[in-house]
């Protein structure tokens, strides 16, 4: 199970989920700290900022940043559940669960996944670099970037609230 929250969320969904793996993709990773019950080494920090094309003085995500977090996500033993943030935990922690999802999902279609995230959360707007990177990477065809596209930009909002993806 995938859990998605802000960076303010944090602390408190590692602790009621009894998560094992964290992925942290915002800028400035080096604020946050690594919750006392995950492991070092269980703990991706991935800093990118949360735009969607090259942008002077900003990290724009890019092929490397997705590698990233697929080989982590492909690293977790599936024991406990991972938690994915950014810092309001709508764009890149969307858009990173939603590769996540496709990924450990291989047969299973996009805009189901899609639909679920939109279900579980009327905010989410994953970050749309992010999945045509995961597209390619996984050899989607393009049917991530669709399936994203179908559900539409999510509700206006600061900070969302957590909730969870279902792997199966």
């Amino acid at each position: 199970m995938i859990h998605v929250c802000s960076l303010a969320a944090l602390p408190d969904t590692v602790r009621r989920t009894r998560a094992s793996h964290v992925l942290t993709v915002m800028a400035n990773v080096d604020q946050v700290l690594t919750p006392e019950t995950i492991l070092p080494h269980n703990h991706l920090k991935v800093s990118v900022d949360d735009i969607t094309e090259e942008i002077e003085g900003f990290v724009a995500p890019c092929e490397r940043h997705v590698a990233q977090v697929l080989n982590f996500v492909r690293g977790w033993d599936r024991n406990a559940p991972l938690v994915v943030h950014c810092y309001a935990g709508i764009s890149r922690s969307t858009a990173s669960a939603f590769a996540a999802a496709c990924m450990l999902n291989p047969h299973r279609d996009e805009l189901a996944i899609a639909k679920a995230i939109r279900a579980a959360s009327p905010i989410a707007s994953p970050n749309r670099l992010i999945v045509s990177l995961a597209d390619a990477a996984l050899g989607r065809q393009g049917r991530m970037i669709r399936a994203v596209e179908a559900i539409g930009p999510g509700a206006m909002s600061i900070e969302s609230q957590p909730f969870r993806i279902d792997l199966d």
